[in-house]
C-alpha cells in the first residue's frame, strides 16, 4: 500500500513564445479525505464569478485522475480569455496530469485516493493575439503541469538546495525593481 500523501505543494515555469505562451501553476496534491478533498469539495461548491472552479478534463465526459481541479489566478472577464482557458489551457492541464502519473511522479495505485488543485495563469494579453498559439499554450501547460507534480511529490526543492542557492536566486520582478525597469 502506498504511503499516505497529506499534502505536498509545487510549482513550475515552462516559458514559450510569443509572451503569453507560458505556463506557471501552482499545485496542491494530497488525500480526498484529508485537507486537500475538502478544499477541493468546498472550492468546486463555491463558485465565484470570474473564477470559475473547473475539473481537468481530456474532453466533455471525460475527466481525468487523480481528481484535479483548475482554478484561475485571473479574473475571466471575456469569452474568448474563458474559451483559451477552458479549453486549450485545461486540455494541456489534463494530459499533464495523466503524464505525471505515466511518469510514476504520481503512484497509479493512489489515483482513486487524491486530489490536485492547480492554480492555473494564463497571460491576460493572450486576448490581444491576432492568431492564438494554441498547441503552444496546450505542450507549455502539459510541461508545467507534470513539472510542478512531479517536484511537489519528490518535495523540490529540499531544504538543502534551498540553503545553499538562497543568495544565488534573484526573484525576477524583484531584481527589475532594483534595477529601475518596473
Amino acid at each position: 500500500m502506498a504511503k499516505k500523501i497529506v499534502m505536498r505543494t509545487g510549482e513550475a515555469l515552462v516559458e514559450s513564445e510569443p509572451a503569453y505562451c507560458c505556463a506557471e501553476p501552482e499545485v496542491v496534491i494530497g488525500e480526498l479525505d484529508g485537507p486537500v478533498g475538502y478544499a477541493i469539495a468546498n472550492l468546486i461548491g463555491d463558485q465565484v464569478k470570474g473564477h470559475t472552479r473547473v475539473w481537468a478534463i481530456l474532453n466533455s465526459d471525460v475527466q481525468v485522475r487523480p481528481a484535479t481541479l483548475m482554478v484561475s489566478k485571473v479574473t475571466v472577464a471575456s469569452a474568448k480569455y474563458t474559451n483559451i482557458l477552458m479549453g486549450t489551457v485545461q486540455a494541456g492541464i489534463a494530459h499533464g496530469v495523466l503524464d505525471a502519473v505515466r511518469n510514476k511522479d504520481i503512484p497509479k495505485s493512489k489515483v482513486n485516493d487524491i486530489g490536485i488543485i492547480v492554480s492555473v495563469w494564463l497571460d491576460p494579453s493572450v486576448l490581444e493575439a491576432e492568431k492564438v498559439e494554441h498547441e503552444t499554450l496546450f505542450n507549455v501547460n502539459r510541461e508545467a503541469t507534470a513539472k510542478a507534480i512531479g517536484k511537489a511529490m519528490r518535495n523540490e526543492p529540499t531544504i538543502d538546495w534551498l540553503l545553499k542557492n538562497q543568495n544565488k536566486v534573484q526573484h525576477y520582478f524583484h531584481q527589475l525593481g532594483v534595477d529601475g525597469q518596473l
